[in-house]
């Protein structure tokens, strides 16, 4: 009967995710994000209402906002409200409610968490392509259905490049300079379960 001690599984390492799994987290980001800008957007809705719609007894008599403050402001509130979203969880632990499910984080590529100016630059990046190919599409076809394929083909590419990509990186990776791991088990620990033990080490100081 042999005494040595049980060998220790090989230790996993953070890899770069692949674009399936991103993609999924997305879809789980996707229903936090529609949420957060239909707030935003009926709360200005309603002030834009009262400050500037005479709005009659009828749906007929009822005048739309106007354009400057669905553009100045509106566009704006929902542009400030996605960058909200992901810089916040991305400076505090490069982990969004999405990646956390499937083990996801977003990091420079120096392996520190992303400051407010790479967040806006990883955003704006994942945004280019998409709104370039959505400029091309509504040009050529003149329709929104057009524009929102359009769009919607110009991400999917963001990811699809991965494969084609030696590293693995999607275009907006390459662009920001940064780049979304899948991290192991023994690494992984959830938001929640830091914002717990950050009010437990609170409570112990004295």
């Amino acid at each position: 009967m042999s005494n040595q001690a049980p060998t220790s599984p090989p230790e996993e390492s953070a890899v770069i995710a692949r674009p399936m799994v991103r993609l999924f987290a997305i879809v789980y980001d996707g229903m936090l994000i529609l949420a957060s800008l239909f707030l935003v957007g009926t709360l200005l809705a309603v002030i834009g209402t009262l400050m500037f719609m005479d709005v009659g007894t009828t749906s007929e008599q009822a005048q739309k906002l106007p354009i400057w403050y669905q553009n100045g402001i509106m566009t704006p509130a929902f542009i400030l409200t996605l960058v909200g979203f992901y810089g916040l969880f991305w400076r505090k632990s490069g982990q969004t409610l999405g990646m956390q499910t499937w083990r996801l984080k977003t990091v420079a590529i120096d392996g520190k968490l992303l400051t407010w100016g790479q967040s806006c630059r990883r955003i704006f990046s994942a945004c280019l392509l998409p709104i370039l190919c959505a400029i091309v599409g509504g040009a050529l076809y003149g329709s929104r259905l057009s524009l929102l394929v359009s769009a919607f083909v110009g991400f999917l590419f963001n990811y699809l490049f991965c494969w084609v990509n030696v590293k693995g990186l999607a275009v907006h990776d390459i662009l920001s300079n940064s780049l979304t791991l899948k991290i192991p088990k023994y690494q992984h620990e959830s938001i929640f379960s830091k914002l717990k033990k950050s009010k437990s080490n609170k409570a112990k100081t004295p």
